[in-house]
């Protein structure tokens, strides 16, 4: 495998590719899960000679986002282990990404999904979820991923052998997933010159996964993690952990740091990214650019170099019916 840089204006494209034949690129739809796209964000830095920083491009993904790549372990680990077979219905809580990764990869594998997401998620990842025929199960906004994660406890609890649960904040497979994937095409793509990874945290298989693979192979990084600054935010799929139900996956002591996120400077760098580098993503990786972008201002000030990687979790088409796309 070679990482093939090519430049496509301000973002350049690294993407880790095998040359193959048109026969052999015809495959599954599943097979497609991973090897996304990391994207220099170049404007972000134009006034800092040596720092970069960089989006893993999780949008490329056929589900749309970075949680592919957990919900298709989870799975295949839940088929292996026996506790999947077609007589059960995938159940868990989500506030979209997940769910849609599991309506997708149980569309494709012949599986039923039923769902608990909070009711004011995105008309779009509403949407998309009946389009993939899941069942949905709609949980009160002002509790959040929370309330959803308490409804489906409930309904799991009451049937237990009708469902598979595979409860993505307590599945280690969560966090294995971007241990043996994500962190490896980081390392690769980068040509191992990453010094800071920052993401923020929901579930927090991403950080998890990817911090612990870094911290194996290459000790030196910095990663730090980014949460919403108050309980109260708009960050879809974010935990802020001092008032949420922490998952069982996070550990807290993965972190160099934690950056506090501003649901307002997450709405901004998106429209920024759309307008100045043409990359068209989510609220959460406006959140996970702003937090690099501090790191890029810090090291700036104090005349060292990095490169630094983020999380590109999803892609602006779930969004685009939010009101902050009118706002000057």
């Amino acid at each position: 495998m070679t990482a093939v840089p090519c430049d496509h204006g301000r973002a350049r494209v690294i993407k880790t590719m095998n040359p193959v034949s048109v026969r052999e690129a015809s495959t599954d739809l599943l097979s497609q899960i991973g090897n996304t796209p990391l994207l220099r964000l170049a404007t972000l830095t134009r006034e800092m000679p040596g720092v970069e920083i960089y989006g893993k491009a999780e949008y490329f993904n056929p589900g749309g986002s970075v949680k592919d790549r957990p919900a298709m372990n989870m799975i295949r680990e839940g088929e292996c282990s026996g506790k999947l077979d077609r007589t059960k219905i995938i159940l868990d809580s989500t506030s979209g990404n997940t769910g849609i990764a599991y309506a997708m990869i149980a569309a494709a594998k012949g599986y039923k999904v039923k769902l608990c997401l909070p009711s004011n998620a995105s008309l779009e990842r509403k949407r998309i979820l009946k389009a993939y025929g899941a069942e949905i199960v709609f949980t009160d906004p002002a509790e959040g991923s929370d309330g959803a994660i308490r409804r489906v406890r409930e309904i799991f609890a009451a049937d237990p052998d009708r469902y598979f649960y595979p409860d993505q904040y307590n599945n280690p497979a969560n966090w294995q997933a971007h241990f043996e994937t994500t962190a490896p095409e980081i390392i690769h793509q980068t040509g191992r010159r990453i010094t800071h990874f920052v993401t923020s945290v929901g579930t927090s298989g991403t950080f998890v996964g990817v911090t612990r693979r870094l911290h194996r192979d290459l000790p030196g990084v910095e990663c730090i993690s980014a949460q919403p600054a108050s309980g109260f935010h708009g960050l879809e799929g974010l935990k802020h952990m001092p008032t949420a139900i922490v998952p069982g996956i996070y550990d807290p002591a993965l972190a160099n740091e934690n950056i506090w996120l501003e649901t307002e400077d997450a709405y901004r760098m998106v429209k920024r990214l759309a307008r100045d580098e043409g990359v068209l993503v989510g609220i959460s990786s406006g959140g996970n650019v702003t937090a690099a972008l501090q790191i890029a201002q810090r090291l700036h000030s104090e005349k060292k170099r990095g490169v630094i990687v983020t999380v590109l979790c999803d892609g602006a088409d779930k969004y685009l019916s939010e009101s902050f796309w009118d706002a000057e």
